[in-house]
């Protein structure tokens, strides 16, 4: 388990250092994402590997890791209070975009991608 954490946090790390000397507008966890993506699909992990067992294990707690989250949320609580029209028109109109968005790009794709549309 420690060695699978241990390349998990490795490439956070290398993440972190590639968007801080390239200065690209990316999480640096994103980018170890993928980083480390392209190192297991390199390697051709199984399922028995520690990276495998280690984020098995970090999904078998994720709900841990909201607490602090939500600590946040209960923390500001009074702000969230005498905000909550523009924060509920920013919820319900970002998510109004995302699904105009999934719409449009599912749309483009049933035009390009070869084939008959499944119903």
């Amino acid at each position: 388990m420690i060695t699978g954490l241990t390349w998990l946090l490795a490439c956070q790390l290398v993440g972190e250092v590639l968007v801080r000397l390239l200065d690209v507008r990316v999480p640096g966890p994103v980018v170890g994402m993928l980083l480390l993506f392209v190192v297991l699909r390199a390697r051709s992990v199984g399922d028995d590997a520690a990276v495998v067992r280690a984020g098995q294990a970090l999904l078998r707690h994720l709900q841990l890791l909201f607490i602090p989250a939500g600590v946040g949320v209960v923390a500001y609580a009074a702000v969230i209070r005498d905000n909550l029209l523009p924060l509920a028109v920013a919820l319900v109109g970002s998510w109004l975009l995302a699904l105009a968005a999934v719409g449009w790009t599912t749309t483009l794709l049933e035009r390009w991608l070869p084939g008959e549309r499944a119903r």
